[in-house]
């Protein structure tokens, strides 16, 4: 399943940083984010805890960005 979520980043560096990280996280199948929409797409793996993953998800583009947001 697919779903798109609201982002905040202040550039597309940065942008492709948390992309690179949501791919990274356990029960992400595959993630996409564009900095011109703002938006994160993940894919998440069949049998995935949505909530769970995109918390994880979160946690983890704070690492590389700390000015970043994911609004799950």
């Amino acid at each position: 399943m697919k779903k798109t979520y609201d982002i905040d980043v202040d550039c597309a560096n940065c942008a492709a940083k948390m992309e690179d990280a949501a791919k990274k996280t356990d029960g992400v199948a595959s993630a996409n984010v564009n900095f011109m929409t703002l938006k994160m797409t993940v894919e998440f793996d069949e049998d995935a805890d949505r909530d769970a993953v995109m918390r994880a998800v979160r946690k983890n583009c704070k690492r590389v960005e700390r000015g970043c947001e994911v609004y799950i």
